[in-house]
Formats: C-alpha cells, sequence, structure tokens
C-alpha cells in the first residue's frame, strides 16, 4: 500500500487549506490512487491536530491521574483531523453502497426531486393531422396535457458511524472501516431490494391519472396492456422473440400510438447467469425449419443486449411468495431507464457530528459520520418492460 506521509499532509493542510486538500483526497480514493485502508485513525490524529501526539496520550484516562482537570482556554483544534477522517470514512462507505451487486440501481434512471412524491406530466396528445403547417399559418403549440403519473411518497434510510476514544488510541481503524463498509452495504442493499421489489412487481406503484394499476398484466388478465408472459423460459432467441412481440402490442396512453421502444437490456436471476450469456454472447446462431433438413447460420442478433445478472433479484422473488424453482425461471427484458425510476431527495450524504458532543463524554465516542439518503423506485411506464416466466 502506499506511504503516507503524514508531515506532509498536515503541511498541504496549513498551505492549501481544508477544501483544496479535502478535494484532492477525494479524487484521490475516488480514482483509486488511495485506499481508505491506507490510514491510520491515530496517525491522523498525532499529525492534524496540534499537539496531537499529547492529544492522543489524553485519550487514556491514566495519564491525568484520577481525576482529568481540564485548563481554561481555547479548546483543542480537531477540525483538520475531522475533516480528512470524514474524507476516508465516505470514500468507505460509498464504496461499499455501489457494490457491483446492486445492478437494478444502475439500471433505473435516477431523478432529483424536491418533493416528498411528484406528479410528473405526460405531453398532450396531438394528431398526427395537426404537425402539417400551411404557408403563412401558424405553429401548432405542444404542452402538457391532463394525464400525469403520481411518484409514491419518498422515506428516509441512515445509519451513524461512531469512532470512539479507543478506536484512536489502539488505532482500530481496520474496525472503524469495517463498520463503515457494513454501513453502506446496508443502506446500498436496502436501496437495491425497495429497487428490486417495484421492478418484479411485488410492489405495485404505478398510479396514472389518480388510478393504480399492476406493473405486470398477463393476456388473460383483461389488462390495458399485455408485458407478463407466462410458459416462456430463457431458452433460446426463440424466447425472446416472444418477448420483443408483445412490445408491438402496446400503446401510449395519451396518443395511443404504438410506443417507440428498441428494448436493450436483459435482467436474469443468477439460476439464468450462463444461460443468458450464452444465448446473448453467442457469435452467430443456427436456425432450421420444422421438418427442413437444412440448417441456417446467421450472426447473432441479440448481441447488443446488454445482461445483468442479480443474486438478491432472485431473493426479492422468493419473498415476494414465488416458490425457489420457480423463481429461477423468471427473467426481464425491456428499458429500464424508461420503465423506472428512482425518485432521489438526495443522494448518499455524509454528515459529521460537532467535536465535544455529549456522546464524547458519556460514550467516549469522539466523532459520528452519519450516512443516509431519500428517495423511492416509482413505475414511471410499465410498457416498456416484459417480465418472463416458465
Amino acid at each position: 500500500m502506499p506511504a503516507i506521509s503524514y508531515r506532509e499532509l498536515r503541511r498541504r493542510y496549513d498551505l492549501d487549506g481544508p477544501q483544496k486538500t479535502v478535494a484532492h483526497l477525494a479524487e484521490a480514493l475516488q480514482q483509486g490512487h488511495l485506499q481508505p485502508e491506507d490510514f491510520s485513525l491515530r496517525d491522523l490524529a498525532e499529525a492534524l491536530i496540534p499537539d496531537g501526539h499529547q492529544w492522543v496520550k489524553t485519550l487514556d484516562p491514566r495519564q491525568a491521574g484520577p481525576v482529568t482537570l481540564l485548563e481554561a482556554g481555547d479548546g483543542v483544534d480537531v477540525t483538520a483531523f475531522l475533516n480528512v477522517t470524514g474524507q476516508v470514512i465516505y470514500s468507505k462507505i460509498l464504496q461499499a453502497y455501489q457494490h457491483e451487486a446492486f445492478v437494478a440501481s444502475r439500471l433505473v434512471q435516477t431523478i432529483p426531486t424536491r418533493f416528498d412524491s411528484e406528479k410528473l406530466p405526460a405531453m398532450a396528445s396531438v394528431p398526427d393531422t395537426l404537425t402539417e403547417v400551411h404557408p403563412g399559418m401558424p405553429y401548432p403549440q405542444v404542452g402538457f396535457g391532463e394525464s400525469y403519473v403520481e411518484t409514491p411518497a419518498t422515506t428516509k434510510h441512515g445509519l451513524i458511524v461512531p469512532i470512539t476514544r479507543e478506536a484512536i488510541f489502539f488505532d482500530r481503524t481496520h474496525l472503524v472501516l469495517r463498520q463503515a463498509a457494513e454501513v453502506g452495504q446496508t443502506l446500498g442493499r436496502r436501496k437495491e431490494s425497495r429497487i428490486l421489489d417495484v421492478v418484479l412487481g411485488a410492489v405495485n406503484t404505478y398510479k396514472h391519472n389518480g388510478v393504480n394499476y399492476n406493473t405486470y398484466y398477463a393476456a388473460n388478465d383483461n389488462g390495458p396492456w399485455v408485458n407478463a408472459l407466462g410458459q416462456n423460459p430463457l431458452q433460446d432467441w426463440v424466447s425472446v422473440d416472444k418477448a420483443e412481440k408483445l412490445f408491438a402490442q402496446m400503446k401510449d396512453p395519451v396518443t395511443n400510438e404504438p410506443i417507440l421502444i428498441r428494448p436493450n437490456t436483459v435482467l436474469v436471476p443468477t439460476a439464468l447467469r450462463h444461460t443468458a450469456r450464452r444465448i446473448f454472447h453467442a457469435t452467430t446462431i443456427t436456425f432450421s425449419a420444422d421438418g427442413s433438413p437444412s440448417a441456417t447460420t446467421s450472426p447473432n442478433p441479440l448481441a447488443d443486449y446488454r445482461v445483468f445478472d442479480s443474486q438478491l433479484l432472485y431473493q426479492r422473488i422468493v419473498a415476494s411468495g414465488v416458490s425457489p424453482t420457480a423463481a429461477e425461471t423468471w427473467w426481464f427484458l425491456g428499458d429500464f431507464a424508461r420503465a423506472f425510476a428512482y425518485m432521489e431527495n438526495w443522494p448518499l450524504t455524509v454528515t459529521q457530528s460537532a467535536p465535544g458532543s455529549e456522546a464524547d463524554f458519556t460514550q467516549d465516542i469522539v466523532v459520528r459520520f452519519k450516512a443516509s439518503e431519500r428517495g423511492t423506485p416509482a413505475v414511471l411506464d410499465p410498457r416498456y418492460v416484459v417480465r418472463c416466466t416458465a
């Protein structure tokens, strides 16, 4: 691991100031030039706190006798230590929060919002005949119509990472970083699970023009669209072809025109990982008509699909009441960014407590870092994704 010069870090902090130093540190951590494990809490305290060696010694109650006496005057300035430590903790939390296993969080689009819930308006329906403009005549205007989609209320999720006197004095940096990673992973897993519950249809949040709908309807459900296809296990390109044909039957609820979609993503549970890769990553496919002795080989028409597998997807399907055997056969195809969104009030944010808080005296907690995010998954238009089962 890179050797960190804490003396140089202190010098740069004094010369460049806290904002620039922390920004450089954040960039180095983000690009992988430094890792959170490269730092030591005790070494940071000794280097960045004035008379840091002496301050660390005061963490040992034995140094001051039976009763620690406080001298009048300014308190110890631990700002530099907290700023740098906060960036290290944030980096570790973020790494775990953005774990590669959380695929659904990357597939849906993120929409920043300042509201607890929103009404997203749709464009007003414009007949095709109105697009023609005759000489000297005004252009027709397009505005927002009365059609809208309501998103559910956002929820806040968060946890706290404490740094105790013992963690600094005994230099338990690895334990603190492990706690930070657990916080990030827990928040990331919780967000991923909430998104997956909406994607798979266990939680139905689609509300159009004040009417609640399920996310998926099969042909015999007599719903406003059909995007659930049973008896279609993922076996070969024919399975994909059956799913794609459903998109041709779907119409925009505002214009009543066929939706324009080119499905680009496939989401499968871990059990179908290798099957999906074989189907979509194959260089060529071979086709033969029923009863024909000849076969045709052609380039794979599915090669432009992105394939994602999720272990959590299987777990959430089972949690919704589906048998483990059946859950292994579920798969999804479409444009997830147009079908689903995560309405985000604020992304993962880490804030630190003020020094000298009550917790310092009652619990020997020098500083606490609070990680939180607020948002909710929402269905924008379920017609852009098809769910298939065996």
